[in-house]
C-alpha cells in the first residue's frame, strides 16, 4: 500500500513517520508514505498555491492547478486502483468499513487543504473521495491524513504483527469489536484528591471483574459480548 500525501506542510508529518509501528511498518515495506509539497506543482517566483475566492470574503482559497497537476503526476503509470481523497468538513466521515475497503487498495493520494478551503472544482472533478474525521473545522488536511493511514494501515496484514488478534475483532460486515480490557493489578486503590466525580469514591478501590480472572473462556466471551460496542458505520 503506498499512500501519496499532497500538503504545503509536509515537515507536520516528521515526528508521525518516527513513531513505533509506523516506523516499523514502513521499514518492513509493507506500507510506503510518500510526502510531496504542493508548491513544486506551483508557477511563478513564489509558488502561489491560493488566492483571493470568487464572490468575495476573508482569506485566501487553494487553487486547482497545481493540485490537478500533482495528482496527475502521482497517478500517470499507476496500474494498482487508486483513490483520491480530499479532506473536508462536508466529506463522508470516515469508519472502520470504509478503512476496509480502503486497505484493499493498493495507492491512496491524500490532498491536504489549508487556508480558507480548496477550489470546489477539486472535491468535484479531481477527488474520487471526500472525507471527514468529524464534524468540526480544523487548520488543515494534514492531522485528518495521519487519522486515515494509521485507521487503514493497521488493517494491512503484517503491520499489527498479530494478524490473527485482528482478525477475532472483525465483524462479517467489516465492523470492528471494541470491548472493555484489564490488566494487572487486578486491584487498584488509588489516592483520590477533588475533581474525579462521583464515581471515584475515596477509600473505594477499583477492581478487575471477577469473570475476567476466572479462566473460563466461554465466561469471558460471553462478558465480552454483553459489554462491546460493534464499530461498523454502515453507510
Amino acid at each position: 500500500m503506498t499512500f501519496d500525501i499532497i500538503t504545503i506542510f509536509p515537515e507536520i508529518f516528521d515526528s508521525y513517520l518516527k513513531g513505533s509501528i509506523i516506523s516499523r511498518a514502513l521499514k518492513a515495506g509493507l506500507i510506503k508514505i510518500r510526502l510531496h509539497n504542493l508548491r513544486d506543482w506551483a508557477q511563478g517566483r513564489h509558488k502561489t498555491v491560493d488566492d483571493r475566492p470568487y464572490g468575495g470574503g476573508r482569506g485566501m482559497v487553494m487553487k486547482v492547478e497545481p493540485i490537478f497537476k500533482a495528482v496527475a503526476a502521482l497517478k500517470k503509470g499507476k496500474k494498482r486502483r487508486t483513490k483520491v481523497i480530499l479532506f473536508t468538513p462536508r466529506g463522508k466521515k470516515i469508519n472502520q468499513k470504509m478503512a476496509y475497503q480502503f486497505s484493499k487498495l493498493g495507492h491512496l493520494i491524500l490532498i491536504c487543504g489549508r487556508y480558507e478551503g480548496v477550489d470546489e472544482r477539486v472535491a468535484k472533478y479531481v477527488a474520487s473521495d471526500k472525507i471527514s474525521i468529524g464534524d468540526y473545522v480544523l487548520m488543515g488536511g494534514e492531522l485528518p491524513a495521519m487519522v486515515l493511514i494509521e485507521t487503514v494501515a493497521r488493517l494491512i496484514p503484517g503491520v499489527l504483527g498479530k494478524s490473527q488478534l485482528l482478525k477475532e475483532r472483525i465483524t462479517a460486515d467489516r465492523g470492528f469489536i471494541e470491548y472493555p480490557q484489564y490488566t494487572r493489578p487486578e486491584v487498584f486503590l488509588p489516592r483520590l484528591r477533588r475533581g474525579y466525580g462521583r464515581q471515584a469514591k475515596k477509600g473505594k478501590k477499583w477492581r478487575t471483574p471477577k469473570v475476567l480472572l476466572s479462566g473460563n473462556h466461554k465466561k469471558i466471551e460471553e462478558w465480552r459480548k454483553k459489554h462491546s460496542k460493534i464499530i461498523a458505520g454502515l453507510r
